[in-house]
């Protein structure tokens, strides 16, 4: 049977009925019409369905939407402010880091959540912020680049 849940989602509280074995990514996709959230391996394994929850990355394809009432859900969506780029979208534009662009929002979200945090990371600690994002296209050193471009405000 069907729960009216409300979520709050890039700053915006929405009501969404849901089943309580839905997961927040098909919630994300189907009902919400928010699409960056991509619908991948899963398992957890490739990071392409990654939202912050409350800051922090988590699998969107692992979450009941149920878990996720009362948290504050960022997705790429909510990035952009104004009209605007948020700077790790356009340094990702800038450093060619995005190839068929499969990857990117999961890259782009925990790439914030590092930068929120620590926003002078070393290379490693980029290397292990994103290491649950695989990408098969760019090899990583363009989207390290990209982050270490933002920390350092390039």
């Amino acid at each position: 049977m069907k729960q009216l849940i409300t979520l709050k989602i890039n700053g915006e509280s929405l009501e969404v009925a849901v089943e309580p074995s839905a997961i927040l990514l098909d919630i994300l996709r189907d009902e919400l019409g928010l699409t960056g959230a991509k619908r991948a391996c899963d398992f957890g394994d490739c990071g392409a369905c990654t939202v912050l929850m409350d800051g922090k990355p988590v699998l969107s394809c692992l979450t009941l939407a149920l878990d996720a009432r009362g948290k504050d859900i960022i997705t790429v969506e909510g990035m952009a402010e104004n009209g605007h780029l948020h700077p790790l979208q356009q340094a990702f534009i800038e450093h060619g880091a995005i190839q068929c662009g499969f990857c990117t929002p999961g890259m782009l979200l925990s790439a914030k959540a590092l930068l929120d945090h620590n926003p002078l990371p070393t290379d490693r600690d980029i290397r292990e912020a994103i290491s649950g994002n695989l990408c098969r296209c760019t090899g990583y050193k363009k989207i390290v680049e990209a982050i270490l471009d933002v920390a350092q405000g390039k």
